[in-house]
């Protein structure tokens, strides 16, 4: 009985049936990207914001004061007396009240001495002068609620880990395309929600709920893509990862013309929802058919794919039935169980969590350094791009290994030098930081085409889904880390990542090499590669 790869081979292993596919499935990289860097636009920090004291409001009213003139009053009263004070997280002890005169508020304050004045904490009462324009304003997330913009990054990398053990098992188990399609309406519902959240506590649940199908539809289509095309084709893999960053280089074009949060959330969401269309075009993979005793309909597919391709399948190929691989309900055992499959997943998984932590951290560092923050990140996406083409042009001459381990060494070396470079040589300690982006560029994305071709066909989605939480649990570290390491020095997490990668890059080497050979279909297919 033939192989599925010999089908497939016969079929056509990138015809113009997988190339319509793998083009419709790209597109899900462009949204997923929006998503995962969408908080650096969500929760902008609002540009000048003020502390009003109890009773403000009715005394502008009465008063007719401008919105101005009260903040005049509020913070030139709180400067009087305290000249440090900026007035964004703290305000006068004192409430104004129908007795206070509009030409002197601060008269008869029992509170206001100069020289010994007193203070309050602002609870609450924050005003800005764009209230709309981030979740900080909305949720007002500043002063001492300041970290909870990092938990909901945080929130929604949990989403992703989440979303990577129940639908990776769960695309196993019921079918790629069927939890790909859900995922995607859920993406779209759970986004919108977000965006109409009337409170922070609603925000938070809904963005996790929206990180769980997010990363529904983003593995799951990767793994379609993975399975309908021949061994040789296998580093189209790499090219989804082009989609992904021209998300990123859109993304601040997006959150430019839209002035508030909510447009920007709804531009990231709506889009989930033309993926459904996706059900008449993008088919359930063959070879999941094949493990799930489907030789039936996966056959039906094979020969679908060879008429697109104008190709013919031969008349024996109608014996086909089933793979050899033996049905089975996934789980972590069974990625652990045989020492072959046990060092790929260990391995796997360190490599997942460090080109995650310092993939994020990074692109968060652009943040501290500070400047114009659209064209900044705008051209921290651009750098990434030649990371895909040098991939495409060495992963076939030198397969996946070498250059997968390089990438971590360059990654490192390059954050220990800009970590000791000094500061009045901005344009080298630039340049040296842009490499090591793009060498944990290179990293994260020869990762996901590594990890899909060490599992066998059984356990491939539910393999990528687990080792690539050990990515959500490095995002969700990732911020907590880089901010707290740089309050005590602004380079100690480039220290801390030059470690991470090196040490990566040393254990990359341990792992099989990949070029050239067909996808595994079994657990014993994967112990015998060397």
């Amino acid at each position: 009985m033939p192989s599925f790869d010999e089908v497939l081979k016969e079929a056509g292993e990138f015809g113009r049936f997988q190339k319509r596919v793998f083009f419709l499935l790209c597109q899900t990289g462009v949204t997923f990207s929006f998503l995962f860097a969408s908080v650096v636009f969500l929760g902008q920090a609002p540009g000048s914001y003020w502390c009003r004291i109890p009773g403000g409001a009715e005394l502008s009213e009465r008063c007719n004061w401008s919105l101005q003139e009260e903040e005049n009053f509020t913070l030139l009263s709180l400067r009087l007396v305290n000249g440090s004070a900026s007035g964004h997280c703290e305000r006068l002890d004192i409430s104004w009240d129908a007795s206070t005169s509009c030409a002197s508020p601060l008269a008869h304050s029992p509170n206001v001495s100069v020289g010994s004045p007193r203070l309050a904490a602002c609870q609450g009462s924050w005003v800005y002068h764009q209230p709309h324009s981030s979740i900080v304003s909305e949720y007002n997330l500043v002063c001492g609620h300041s970290w909870m913009l990092d938990l909901s990054q945080a929130i929604l990398n949990l989403g992703f880990l989440a979303g990577a053990f129940t639908l990776g098992y769960a695309a196993d188990r019921y079918g790629r395309i069927l939890i790909y399609l859900l995922s995607c309406l859920g993406d779209g519902i759970c986004g919108i929600i977000v965006a109409f959240a009337p409170n922070f506590t609603v925000f938070l649940i809904f963005r996790f709920l929206q990180g769980v199908f997010a990363k529904g539809t983003w593995m799951t289509c990767y793994v379609i893509v993975t399975e309908i095309v021949g061994s040789s084709q296998r580093i189209i893999g790499i090219v989804i990862q082009i989609f992904f960053t021209l998300g990123i280089m859109i993304l601040p074009g997006i959150a430019y013309l839209l002035p508030t949060w909510q447009g920007i959330q709804l531009a990231i969401s709506l889009p989930n929802f033309l993926f459904l269309v996706y059900y008449w075009f993008v088919p359930e993979s063959p070879r999941w058919l094949l493990t799930r005793k489907k030789g039936e309909k996966a056959l039906k597919i094979m020969h679908d794919i060879a008429k697109h391709n104008g190709k013919y399948l031969s008349p024996h190929y109608s014996e086909i039935t089933v793979s050899n691989a033996e049905v089975s309900n996934p789980s972590f055992l069974d990625l652990v169980r045989t020492p072959q499959m046990r060092r790929n997943t260990l391995i796997l998984m360190y490599a997942w969590f460090t080109s995650a932590l310092i993939y994020q951290g990074l692109v968060m560092r652009l943040g501290i350094v500070g400047g114009n923050l659209y064209l900044d990140f705008f051209i921290s996406g651009a750098v990434e791009l030649p990371a895909a083409l040098l991939i495409l042009v060495t992963i076939d001459r030198f397969g996946r290994r070498l250059p997968f381990a390089i990438s971590n060494f360059v990654a490192g070396i390059a954050c220990l030098i800009t970590a000791f470079l000094p500061e009045d040589i901005p344009w080298l300690k630039t340049t040296v930081a842009t490499l090591g982006r793009l060498g944990i560029t290179i990293a994260f994305e020869i990762v996901y085409l590594v990890n899909s071709e060490l599992y066998p066909t059984i356990l491939r989605n539910f393999g990528v889904s687990l080792c690539s939480s050990l990515c959500d649990l490095g995002g969700i570290i990732a911020p907590f880390l880089l901010f707290r390491l740089a309050a005590v020095w602004l380079e100690l997490p480039l220290i801390i990542f030059s470690i991470l990668a090196v040490v990566c890059g040393i254990l990359v080497m341990l792992l099989p090499e990949t070029k050239g050979i067909s996808l595994p279909e079994t657990v014993e297919d994967v112990e015998q590669l060397s």
